[in-house]
């Protein structure tokens, strides 16, 4: 078996699930060529990458993986694999042998005479009991060698896409840095000018001065950090990134939901723990090939000899011989059986190895799969944290300039913006690069980035490769158990230690004033509640059959939407997740009314959102107006809810 029929073998197999394949088989010695090719001056690489149309996540993936050292130097160890199992092979062969020898020689009783002598033999080997384990040690080896190659090229695509993010991070980051610095540098010249005109203290100049050199050394130390992330990029990827990055869509498609099913899956899938389970099969090959050692072998030998004066001056003689050959060792001084003993240890040596590489695997995924959720969770808090803090910020800064907020009050909270900001670019490129930690440790990340699609024939002997009593042993296919905070406890923990309000008035009326009114609000506008619960379930079956201009249609023309989204941005952003959402459920619970005037109140509920590919349970407060005879909401806030 070859290797491009090998390789379609494999290809076959991907579908069943057995292994995961790159591209055709026709790239792999373009590449090569490619990687021979003259190489560019440093300034004409340099232009041709300024000049490069947007890269895309696949399109580093795809360079990564065909150009990359560590990629091509497993290709080559299958070529020399195959090679090797080709020699083994020639055992099967007959073997054919000229000798001839021409001289003068002298004997005492002769004197001196030529003689010339010439022999051509066939030798067919017909037993050893070794050639044909050997062979299959070998057809493991290239099995192997073929798994290891799948197995670099995911860990390479899961480099070039941590890369990838990463230089969208830093990019980011630099960025924020950029904006922190031009603000402080705007409060700085602010407070020069009050300082100028007596109006500010040289103390804070002093502060500002130092807050702004700290500014400046985050700005380096950023670039600093995208500088170091595009060397990493280039050797990865082959190339510097692109001026034009696009964002691409995280790599969620076709994860398992369940982390047990996930393990599941790659103990039959990943390539690194097939390429364990060819290489305990190849040395078990090994160790039966050892009982050749204990048997006769037998050849048949077919020799033609002819010469002059070959065993001295008697003329010439012409010989043919047919004979089978037997020989069989009867003692080696214990070698060939502690040998043997030493291939078993080998053996073990792989199942041991087998079994811990599925271990590191099943912690892998499990991580990643525990770094999705919880990332996910965390972004929505981050967010809400940013939001919070570029409100206050907006409000420190117009107290500031009408004096009723110090400067340290202004600068520690642009420095928390800041780091709000930065801490939300970082989780959401952590999220990213896990999902792709995800996919490539259940051996489908080439799969997710479209790179495994091929069209080439099929072969039944690899379509059906299993596993059969090869698994793993020692790694059974269960998740961790997840600790889960109880939030409801924690908050009540927290009721238990608050304080009395200090300096409180030491005397409360016992009967109230017959000037104050004590009807709660919403009893004093009856039948409000019921029409803004009335709205509250039309807006949601909306979005529940998701009739998208019925849903829209719910908020107020003046709706602000969360962050710094505008109302198009954010109508067009919802208009793309309900349409692609299949399968969508809405629950609300807990939901309570009150009323803050005729035409206004506000609503909170816990909202339990599900449809085919995600699930959420979050909190909401919504601040409901009279419009025209309707209710619609003008404001919305969202934030995790508490696990049941």
């Amino acid at each position: 078996m070859n290797l491009k029929t090998t390789w379609h073998k494999l290809t076959a197999g991907a579908a069943t699930g057995s292994c995961a394949v790159l591209f055709s088989l026709a790239v792999i010695p373009a590449a090569i060529a490619q990687s021979t090719a003259p190489v560019q001056p440093v300034g004409a690489q340099a232009a041709s990458a300024s000049e490069a149309t947007p890269l895309t996540l696949k399109e580093a993936a795809q360079l990564a993986v065909l150009k990359n050292p560590e990629v091509m130097a497993r290709w080559h160890a299958i070529r020399a694999a195959e090679f090797e199992r080709d020699a083994g092979r020639g055992g099967f062969f007959p073997k054919v042998d000229l000798n001839a020898s021409a001289g003068s020689q002298r004997r005492n009783n002769f004197g001196q005479y030529s003689s010339r002598w010439g022999q051509l033999s066939l030798t067919q080997l017909l037993y050893d009991g070794f050639t044909r384990q050997e062979v299959s040690r070998l057809d493991h080896n290239v099995q192997a060698r073929l798994f290891e190659f799948f197995d670099i090229s995911e860990s390479t695509a899961l480099e070039a896409a941590r890369a990838y993010y990463d230089v969208l991070r830093y990019r980011n980051l630099v960025k924020l840095a950029e904006d922190n610095f031009v603000e402080h540098r705007a409060v700085f010249a602010q407070t020069d000018r009050r300082v100028q005109a007596k109006v500010a203290r040289a103390v804070d100049l002093e502060q500002i001065s130092g807050r702004l050199a700290l500014a400046e050394a985050n700005l380096l130390i950023e670039t600093a950090n995208l500088h170091d992330t595009t060397a990493r990029f280039q050797r990865i990827v082959g190339r510097v990134p692109s001026e034009l990055m696009p964002v691409p869509p995280q790599l969620s498609a076709q994860l398992p939901a369940d982390p047990t099913a996930a393990v599941d899956g790659a103990r039959t899938r990943h390539p690194a723990l097939l390429a364990s389970i060819e290489n305990m099969r190849a040395a078990n090959a090994a160790l039966a090939s050892r009982s050749g050692a204990y048997q006769p072998r037998f050849d048949f030998r077919l020799r033609r000899d002819q010469g002059v004066n070959q065993d001295g001056p008697v003329g010439s003689v012409n010989t043919t011989t047919a004979e089978v050959l037997l020989t069989w060792n009867l003692f080696n001084g214990g070698s060939d059986r502690a040998r043997e003993r030493e291939f078993a240890e080998h053996v073990n040596i792989a199942k041991d190895i087998r079994d811990k590489t599925c271990r590191d695997l099943r912690q892998t995924l499990l991580i990643a799969f525990n770094d999705v959720n919880k990332l996910r969770e965390q972004i929505g808090y981050l967010e809400t944290h940013e939001a919070s803090v570029a409100k206050a910020l907006g409000a420190y800064r117009q107290q500031f300039d009408i004096g009723q907020r110090s400067l340290l009050d202004l600068l520690d909270t642009e420095n928390e913006l800041f780091q709000a900001r930065r801490a939300v670019v970082n989780a959401r490129q952590d999220q990213n690069i896990a999902y792709a930690r995800a996919q490539q440790a259940v051996g489908t990340l080439l799969r997710a980035l479209d790179l495994s699609s091929m069209t080439t024939g099929h072969d039944e002997d690899m379509a059906q490769w299993r596993m059969e009593g090869d698994a793993a042993q020692q790694c059974p296919a269960e998740a961790v158990t997840v600790y889960t905070v109880d939030k409801q406890a924690l908050t009540t923990r927290a009721l238990a230690q608050t304080r009395p309000v200090l300096n409180a008035p030491s005397t409360i009326s016992a009967s109230p004033s017959p000037n104050v009114q004590l009807v709660p609000a919403p009893l004093a506008h009856a039948g409000l509640a019921k029409e803004v619960r009335d709205a509250i379930e039309a807006w949601r079956a909306a979005w529940g059959r998701k009739d998208i201009d019925a849903y829209l249609n719910a908020y107020a023309p003046d709706f602000k939407p969360a962050g710094d989204l505008t109302q198009k941005a954010w109508k067009a952003k919802r208009r793309a997740i309900i349409g692609r959402a299949d399968g969508v459920a809405i629950e609300l619970s807990d939901v309570s009314v009150i009323a803050d005037g005729p035409d206004r109140a506000t609503a909170t509920f816990t909202q339990t959102y599900r449809s085919s590919s995600y699930q959420d349970r979050t909190r909401k407060v919504m601040v409901w107006t009279r419009s025209k005879g309707g209710w619609l909401i003008q404001s919305e806030i969202a934030e995790p809810a508490a696990a049941k």
